[in-house]
């Protein structure tokens, strides 16, 4: 009789989201895979699926990270709208380590790729985005009804813009910009959207 296989799911998870992270979902052949989370070829499909199903469960793994950084900030009815949105970038960008920082983001990095011709894949990733720009957009209409939005600027528009600046500063990110560069293009963003 065989032996159950034994391996720590959200270790597996976690290397391969990096992977992913790190090249992409094309560049991240099922060797790639396998070398990097050490388990077999038969226990990956056993356990994960396809390559695409994989891809998604890290793409949740990706989500909870996200998560706990919306719920440290944007989510913390301790702080005003404006400070939540302040400090959930400060979650993005200063509060990850150097590596994570230099690799970008996940979601953005699959966005610029060529799975954006795989519809299935799109969305997954569109969905998880959808996530921060939704949190934002509920501490933006606080800004709103207090008076704390720019004048003729819509909460929907600067939920657009805000997400603009997370996506600008995760490709700045790969591009060796710096945290104290990266903050100060989130702090210029929010002061031209703040009354």
């Amino acid at each position: 009789m065989a032996r159950p296989v034994e391996f720590d799911e959200y270790k597996v998870l976690t290397s391969a989201m990096e992977q992913f992270w790190r090249e992409g979902y094309e560049a991240s052949s099922i060797q790639k895979l396998l070398d990097c989370t050490g388990v077999n070829r038969g226990t990956l499909y056993n356990s994960f699926g396809d390559k695409e199903t994989f891809f998604k469960s890290c793409v949740d793994q990706y989500t909870s990270i996200i998560e706990k950084q919306i719920a440290n900030s944007l989510k913390n009815e301790k702080l005003n709208a404006w400070n939540s949105i302040d400090a959930y970038f400060d979650e993005a960008i200063l509060n990850v380590s150097n590596k994570h920082r230099s690799m970008g983001c996940m979601l953005v990095n699959s966005l610029c790729e060529s799975i954006n011709y795989d519809r299935g894949i799109k969305k997954v990733v569109q969905e998880s985005l959808s996530v921060i720009r939704k949190a934002m957009l509920a501490r933006l209409k606080e800004a709103k009804a207090n008076r704390k939005l720019k004048k003729g600027v819509s909460e929907e528009f600067a939920a657009d813009v805000l997400m603009n600046t997370l996506y600008g500063i995760r490709v700045n990110s790969r591009a060796s910009k710096n945290s104290k560069q990266l903050k100060s293009l989130v702090k210029h963003t929010i002061d031209n959207l703040k009354k």
